[in-house]
C-alpha cells in the first residue's frame, strides 16, 4: 500500500492540474477540430501556416478569434484560395459565431455536425463548390441570422426546418440546383425572392396546402 500511495498522490496532483488549467492545456478540442480542417484543406498561399497543433490552444492562429475565455468565436477564412472539403470536427466549436469560408474552391457537402454550433451568428459558405443538400440540422441553430450559401451546387429542397429560426434576417441560396417550392412563413416571409434565383428546379412559393414542398425533387 506505502508503494502505491505516490502513483495516487501524483494521478491526483495531474487530475487537479487540468481542471484548473482547462481548456489551455488539458483538452484542447477546438484546436484539434480547426487543425483537422486545416489537414482537409489545399492551402497554395499559407494563410494556414500559423495553425500549429503545438501550441495550447488556437487562440494565436491567424483567421481565428477567440473570447475572453480563450473559447473559438469566430473563424474567417473568406477569399483565401482554398480548396477541399469541410470537417465533421467543425460542430466542436461550440462557442463559435461566425464561420466564414466564402470565396473559395471548396467541395464537398456541408456537415450536418454544423448543427451542433447553438451560437452560430453567421453561416457564409457563398461562392464555393460545394455540393449535396442543405443539412436539416441547420434548423438547430436558434441564434442564426446570416445563411449564406449561394454560388454552390447544392442540390435537394431549402429544409423546412429553418422556418424555426426567429432570428434568421438573411438567406441566400440563389446559384444552385435546388428543387421543391420555397418557404413563405416563419422569417422567410421577408426573404426577398431574388435570393432564390438561378435554381433552376426550384418552383415558385409555396402555396400551403395547395402544395408540396418537395415538388420536382426526384
Amino acid at each position: 500500500m506505502a508503494a502505491a500511495a505516490p502513483r495516487i498522490t501524483s494521478w491526483v496532483f495531474t487530475l487537479c492540474v487540468c481542471l484548473t488549467l482547462a481548456p489551455f492545456v488539458c483538452g484542447n478540442t477546438e484546436g484539434d477540430a480547426l487543425y483537422t480542417l486545416r489537414k482537409s484543406l489545399s492551402d497554395p498561399d499559407n494563410v494556414l501556416q500559423s495553425w500549429d497543433p503545438t501550441l495550447v490552444n488556437p487562440c494565436t492562429w491567424f483567421h481565428v478569434t477567440c473570447n475572453q475565455d480563450n473559447r473559438v468565436t469566430r473563424v474567417d477564412l473568406g477569399n483565401s484560395n482554398l480548396s477541399g472539403h469541410l470537417v465533421p470536427e467543425l460542430g466542436k466549436l461550440e462557442h463559435l459565431q461566425y464561420l466564414e469560408l466564402y470565396k473559395n474552391n471548396i467541395q464537398g457537402t456541408i456537415p450536418s455536425e454544423l448543427g451542433n454550433l447553438k451560437s452560430l451568428i453567421s453561416l457564409d459558405l457563398y461562392n464555393n463548390n460545394i455540393s449535396g443538400t442543405i443539412p436539416s440540422s441547420l434548423g438547430k441553430l436558434k441564434s442564426l441570422v446570416f445563411l449564406r450559401l449561394n454560388d454552390n451546387r447544392l442540390t435537394g429542397p431549402v429544409p423546412r426546418d429553418l422556418i424555426g429560426i426567429s432570428s434568421l434576417k438573411v438567406v441566400d441560396v440563389s446559384n444552385n440546383d435546388l428543387c421543391g417550392t420555397i418557404p413563405t412563413s416563419g422569417p422567410f416571409e421577408h426573404i426577398p425572392l431574388n435570393n432564390f434565383e438561378n435554381n433552376p428546379r426550384l418552383e415558385g412559393p409555396e402555396l400551403l396546402g395547395l402544395a408540396t414542398y418537395d415538388t420536382n425533387c426526384s
